[in-house]
């Protein structure tokens, strides 16, 4: 599984140097990938904290903490080669869990900047949305677990735990 992020956050991953590590948008991640067999543990303070990841890989559409969290479309330039790096290199990718609307419009854009066949219409990005592509991919799609989504409860853990549920299921259907 492929989850795509934004970016670290500057009090997270920046600060610690492991994305979704030490904030609380990674508290609700690393909870969520525990309970379906994608993390050998519930939580991730610092990048000697023991965390193993199982049959996942975490990424984001930047690879750097941008600017009051408000990231300028030449940064996005900037680290696309990094993602179109990553993503050619991750050969066994089933599921793509897209964390919010950014990561999902990045994932379709990266696709397409590599030469693999997307939709002919793009999908519409909606919270637990699955995709099946063509090449046996399913594209799960989530709200960001950002304090705006979770506190206000537009996210709420169920919801979270219903897209890791999708992407568990997709894994193993392929």
């Amino acid at each position: 599984m492929l989850v795509v992020g934004l970016a670290p956050a500057a009090h997270g991953g920046n600060r610690t140097g492991r994305i979704f590590t030490g904030d609380r948008s990674g508290d609700w991640l690393y909870r969520a990938l525990h309970r379906f067999g994608f993390a050998n543990q519930p939580h991730s303070i610092d990048r000697n904290d023991g965390l193993k990841l199982i049959d996942c890989y975490i990424t984001a559409a930047i690879h750097c903490a941008p600017p009051d969290n408000k990231p300028a479309p030449e940064e996005f330039d900037h680290c696309r080669p990094y993602l179109l790096e990553e993503l050619e290199r991750l050969k066994k990718v089933r599921a793509v869990v897209p964390l919010g609307m950014i990561g999902f419009k990045t994932y379709f854009r990266a696709r397409k900047e590599l030469g693999w066949r997307n939709p002919p219409r793009l999908p519409v990005f909606s919270h637990g949305g699955v995709t099946l592509l063509e090449d046996g991919t399913g594209v799960v799609s989530s709200y960001h677990p950002s304090q705006q989504n979770t506190q206000t409860g537009k996210l709420t853990e169920a919801m979270f735990d219903d897209v890791f549920r999708k992407a568990r299921r997709v894994i193993e259907s392929t």
